[in-house]
Order: C-alpha cells, then structure tokens, then sequence
C-alpha cells in the first residue's frame, strides 16, 4: 500500500484520519507541523506536540515534528496584520492550507519517498472525469470543510487524501474511542490559532510593522457624520456590537474605508447585496474560462453561509463578478467566497474585493 504523511495537530480529526489509513493497510508517518509559538512559549492548538505524540504511539506510527515558523509569518500571520490594517477581514486558515500546510507535508512526502498527504479535514478529494482534481463537501455538512481548501492546486490535490469526508463527528469521536485514542473528547478549537483569546485587534497592535490608523469618523451612506470610532482595525463588516455610537435605531458596519479612515454604518436592510467582485481566483473543476464567460454555482461568501444560487462571470483573467438569484448578506472584503457545482464540488473561490 502507499506512503502516507498525515498532519496531525494533536487533535481527534487528524488522529482518527491517520488511524483509519493505517487500518486500510498504508504505511502511515505523523507528521506535525509547528507553525506558531507565543511570546510565553504556548503552542498553537494546530502544533500540541504531546498529545499527537501519545496519538501517535497509541496507533503504532511515526511521528516526526517540522518547523515551519519562518513560513508561516510569511505566509499567514503577516498578511493577516496587513489586511486587518487595510480594512479587510482576511482567513488565514485558507492561506495557511495553501502555503504552509499542503506545501511543507509534499516536501517532506517527498523527503521521506510517500506518494499521498493526508489530513482531517471533513470533505472529499476527488478526480473528475475531465481529469482534473478538485474537493467535494462532506457527506454531513455540519461540519464540511471544503471551503477551507479551495486555494489548493491540481498538483496538491492530485497527492491528497481525506479520509473523513464521509463520517460525522460523532463518528470520528466513536471511532477514537473504540480505538482507545487518548484524545477522543478533546473539545474542538474554535478560535484562530495564532490569536486563542479571539482579540485580532490586540493581535495586530502588538505585531503591526507599519503604522496602525487611529481613530476616524462613523458616517451615515450619505457622508454625515456620526461620531467617532476607535480605529478600523477594531471592525468588520456586518458588526453591530461595540460600535460605541446611539443612534436610536440597530446600527450595522456596511463600509470601512482604509484611504479616508471612514466607517459607513447603516441599517440591516443595507447590508444586503445581489453582486460581488473577487480577486485571486483559483479553479479546481476546471481550467479558468475566458473572460466573458458565464456559469452558474452555488456560492458561499463565508465559511458558515449556507451559499446562494448564483451567476458567475469572469471579467478579466484571476476575477470574477457574482450576481447572486437572492441577496446576501454583509459580504466583507477580505473573505473568500467559493462556488459549487450542483454535486458540492468546489469549482473556484476567490478573495472578495471591496465595493467601489
């Protein structure tokens, strides 16, 4: 059977994703990835060394630790200060399976003679009959994770396996405990690894490299302002809580405006839009269309919106502009929206851009 390097983190996902390829008969080597440390020593929630240690002897594997610090400020951390310093709302979970993870466990497939990466992410990799790979939402969607892998190549997916695209967590949670893995409750992470209070706004002030904009104005659609917020970095768009402003009615962040330090606020109703521009598009079921070509999918604006039947059209070549059949609501430039065809396989995704 195959060489397998599977990433694991230290949790169930990743455990039982190695313990069920072992049991299929492949020659399975753990390998964790050690992406970020704190300043007090704390390892990320992705890089608890001991417990995939005792998950590692516990199925009868190798296990190999990889720095890969350096890559992943590079890649993750530091792009996510710049956008949150832009106005933006960036995911770098998308960035780091893209340029960290699925890059460093091919190099060391490649190192140690493997042929496959495995992970716990809950989708499906699977090969079209066009010939091109691409991943499809898992069988139970409460926990389908195919959005966060929409960044990767037809050489990444071509070696990836994803064991847990059919089971549910229940499931995997069965699984682990069956197997007597000593992490089967281990309660999942919910936050950002890098940032595990949930503070981004503490985070980019403390790692900021360039000057961070300070307090601005909040302004109504029509110009007028309204008072005066803390610094954009502290927002995003849709947020309602903790805007600091009365104005005797629900008020919503429709705008940030990094050039003029400006945040519109609005009623709901103004948060919704029927079309979206995306940058940095990449394809997955098929090659990038001519510009002017037009397709229909599913998309997804954020990682938990359910997704809305939609017209996309290529406007020049890495850009789309996507008409959505009903309003969605509060697209914030930054995230990724990803599009599907009728069978859940992700067709593309892309970075949305803010309105003009």
């Amino acid at each position: 059977m195959a060489g397998v390097i599977v990433g694991m983190s230290g949790g169930v996902d990743s455990a039982v994703a190695a313990y069920l390829l072992k049991q299929q008969g492949h020659n399975v080597i753990g390998v964790m990835l050690r992406s970020w440390v704190a300043e007090d020593g704390t390892e990320s929630r992705c890089c608890e060394i001991d417990d995939a240690q005792k998950i590692a002897w516990k199925i009868g594997i190798p296990f190999h630790v990889y720095n890969c610090l350096s890559e992943f400020r590079e890649a993750v951390t530091r792009p996510f200060v710049r956008d949150y310093i832009c106005g933006l709302t960036p995911n770098p979970c998308i960035e780091c399976n893209r340029y960290v993870k699925w890059e460093k466990l091919l190099y060391v497939a490649q190192v140690m003679q493997a042929d496959y990466v495995a992970t716990g992410h809950y989708a499906s990799v699977i090969k079209l009959p066009n010939g091109r790979y691409t991943v499809k939402r898992a069988e139970h969607t409460e926990k389908d994770q195919a959005y966060m892998l929409y960044k990767l190549t037809q050489e990444q997916l071509s070696r990836t396996l994803t064991p847990l695209g059919g089971y549910t967590k229940d499931e995997v949670r069965r699984i682990a405990a069956e197997a007597g893995i000593p992490v089967a409750d281990k309660p999942d992470s919910q936050e950002i690894c890098f940032v595990p209070d949930g503070d981004y706004a503490a985070y980019v002030e403390a790692n900021a490299e360039t000057e961070i904009p300070g307090e601005g104005k909040f302004v109504d659609e029509e110009g007028r302002i309204l008072g005066t917020h803390r610094g954009i970095i502290h927002y995003t768009v849709g947020q309602r809580k903790g805007l600091g402003i009365a104005l005797g009615h629900p008020a919503y962040i429709q705008k940030i405006n990094a050039d003029t330090n400006e945040i519109t606020v609005t009623e709901e109703a103004s948060l919704y839009t029927t079309e979206i521009t995306c940058r940095d598009v990449n394809y997955q079921s098929f090659e990038e269309p001519q510009p002017g070509t037009v397709y229909r999918g599913m998309a997804k604006i954020r990682y938990h919106h359910e997704g809305q039947t939609a017209d996309i059209c290529v406007t020049e070549p890495g850009k789309v502009r996507i008409t959505f059949d009903e309003p969605v609501r509060a697209a914030a430039p930054g995230q990724s929206a990803v599009w599907y065809d009728e069978n859940g396989c992700v067709i593309g995704g892309g970075i949305i851009e803010p309105e003009k």
